[in-house]
């Protein structure tokens, strides 16, 4: 048997009905044997079907030979002109996970930051093995025991698009009756997909196929290391199930395929419950309330991984269930969940990132930028005029502008008729959730409040018609 025709065939197999011509493919380079493989491999397959091949290595920093690795990638694309682009990324703030989940979530998220049609990563068979077995030896449900797929999309599902007054940061309203509408889904809809076409072969088949072709490749010094799970798996547990089981691979991975089937079922019946609830990026606790515990841990799983947050484990999914559908009405119930922060607000559930600490000082000022970053918010503020509409700018040049948070006294009379309201009243008509609230940008002009921007416009300084206006926004 060739084995240089025979992998070259199986790859090009999985790839050539998936990638049209010309597509821009990505390959996710480590400079170890799997990854040094798949770029010869996509190298010389490449050409023969137009594909725009480049590559990228991300540096975790966690090894001491961690900038050899970097320095061997860049050599091995200059040989084959691909080109290369080292992402640095630091594990510190996410070391609670654990090295290697820090590390993995790490690199899926720089891969879904990538401006190409695929990325192309060389997992392999016994890859595919070793995690369903650690997802197993964890006591994963369904969705983790999926392992990996061929080919999968960094989208995630897709929820329904509403109206979210307590996101509502997209534009000036002059009206306390204007209630902004939001695109709501999710930053990562436009994510590429991810590609595995070395799944259906063993490592032995890709050291064969390295060795054939005199391929260098860097090792990994801490494979060798038995007190993580993998290589445990890998160096003495597998090899001794190889013996008993020689064909182990293909019926762990045909296993693998079975959890996903009944993964895609599951979310199905999690859509089917959820019907009409979902209201964007939020979950209602009526919903919950209203089916059996099974099928609200199902859709609370739905919906958590709709939103990017870890799966967490079946007792911390049980008790987050408990407490926000057992909590009185007016409680403030968050819970956390991996790298993000689940709340609930008005009987409705938030997936949020933990938010950084902020300055209560922090001021701003304005002079005449196009936008400037709001931290406070891990957003932007962004200026624009208009006619008619906004903040009249010829109101604005009698004293610097400035933008800062609340004091705690703050108000504003929307309507020159009206009566002065207090930022709490604006605030919590919007339903802008307590977490935000002290975080929401206010433009003033000297001493005076002009805006809370995106809510509302002080009546003394809201565009006539015919004058010209700013307008500020957050996003």
């Amino acid at each position: 048997m060739d084995l240089k025709n025979t992998l070259v065939e199986r790859v090009a197999e999985q790839l050539v009905p998936r990638l049209p011509v010309h597509a821009s493919i990505l390959v996710g380079l480590s400079g170890g044997v799997d990854s040094v493989v798949l770029l010869h491999l996509l190298h010389r397959l490449g050409a023969d079907h137009s594909w725009q091949l480049s590559a990228l290595h991300v540096h975790h920093g966690i090894s001491s030979n961690a900038d050899q690795w970097a320095d061997f990638c860049t050599r091995l694309c200059a040989n084959y002109s691909i080109p290369l682009h080292v992402e640095h990324v630091d594990i510190t703030p996410l070391r609670a996970l654990g090295i290697e989940a820090a590390a993995r979530k790490l690199r899926q998220e720089t891969f879904a930051r990538q401006a190409c049609d695929f990325v192309i990563l060389g997992h392999h068979a016994d890859d595919q093995a070793e995690t369903l077995l650690l997802q197993l030896l964890r006591g994963a449900g369904v969705r983790g025991s999926s392992a990996m797929p061929v080919l999968s999309s960094s989208k995630r599902p897709v929820l329904i698009t509403s109206d979210l007054p307590a996101r509502g940061l997209s534009r000036m309203a002059s009206s306390s009756t204007s209630q902004p509408k939001q695109p709501l889904y999710p930053e990562h809809a436009g994510s590429p997909a991810v590609l595995r076409p070395l799944l259906h072969c063993s490592r032995r088949d890709i050291m064969a196929y390295a060795i054939e072709h005199g391929l260098q490749w860097m090792e990994d010094e801490s494979n060798a290391d038995d007190n993580y799970p993998r290589n445990f798996l890998r160096n003495r547990v597998l090899p001794l199930l190889e013996e008993r089981f020689p064909s182990y691979r293909e019926t762990l991975g045909r296993s693998a395929r079975h959890f996903a089937e009944a993964g895609g079922l599951l979310d199905e019946l999690a859509s089917q419950d959820a019907g009409q609830s979902l209201d964007g990026d939020t979950l209602p606790v009526a919903a919950l309330r209203s089916l059996s515990q099974p099928r609200a841990k199902n859709l609370l799983r739905y919906f958590l991984h709709g939103q990017g947050a870890s799966m967490p484990q079946s007792t911390h999914l049980e008790e987050m269930l408990r407490q926000f559908c057992d909590a009185r009405p007016d409680a403030a119930v968050s819970m956390p969940c991996g790298d993000r922060l689940v709340r609930r607000y008005q009987d409705r559930l938030y997936v949020l990132p933990v938010a950084a600490e902020f300055d209560r000082d922090y001021v701003l000022t304005w002079q005449g930028e196009d936008f400037l970053e709001w931290p406070p918010l891990a957003s932007r503020l962004h200026f624009s005029s208009s006619r008619g509409a906004g903040a009249s700018l010829k109101k604005l040049q009698h004293a610097p502008l400035t933008v800062r948070l609340r004091r705690g006294s703050e108000a504003l009379r929307l309507h020159p008729a009206a009566a002065k309201r207090s930022l709490k009243n604006l605030l919590q008509q919007y339903h802008i959730p307590p977490w935000q609230r002290e975080r929401w940008p206010l433009l003033f002009s000297g001493e005076e409040l002009v805006c809370v921007v995106g809510l509302g416009i002080n009546a003394d300084y809201q565009a006539l018609e015919n004058e010209d206006g700013l307008l500020v926004s957050c996003g």
